[in-house]
Order: structure tokens, then sequence, then C-alpha cells
């Protein structure tokens, strides 16, 4: 490796997750606070979590009716000649 060009490696960066989990991994910043982790994500849990889905999806829908009227609307008015 040359000198002075890489960043400082801290074989025992803290990792803090925000379910409360601790643990120590090799990286080149010393702390990392992570919003997921193993223990807590669902797919190493089994426990499915549902996070406003339905929400999104309505959101989704009534964005693709009102953009379909929309084209509606453009195709009915009449084309003016110059």
């Amino acid at each position: 490796m040359k000198k002075d060009i890489h960043p400082k490696y801290y074989p025992k960066a803290k990792v803090t997750c925000a379910c409360g989990n601790k643990f120590e991994v090799g990286s080149t910043l010393e702390k990392i606070d992570v919003e997921i982790c193993g223990a807590c994500h669902p797919f190493y849990t089994g426990n499915e979590k549902i996070v406003d889905t339905a929400g999104r999806v309505e959101k989704f829908k009534t964005r693709m009716a009102k953009a379909e009227t929309t084209k509606k609307e453009v195709k009915k008015t009449p084309k003016t000649k110059k």
C-alpha cells in the first residue's frame, strides 16, 4: 500500500442499530449508526413488518386516476388551425 493516501482502518469499529443491538466490524469509520441489522431485519427474524403500504398504494392509484382523466381531457379539446 502507498503511504498517506489510504483512510485509517478501525478493525473494531462500533456499530449501533436503531433496535439497540451493538456489534463490532472492521471499517474506515470509528462509529456507525444503522437503522436495521440482522437482529431486527424481517428476513432474519421471520417477522413481517408492513410499513404503510396501503397508504402508498392508495396514493399511487389516485395519482394514476388523475393522470387518466387529464389525458382524456387533453384528447377531447379540438385543435385549431392557424
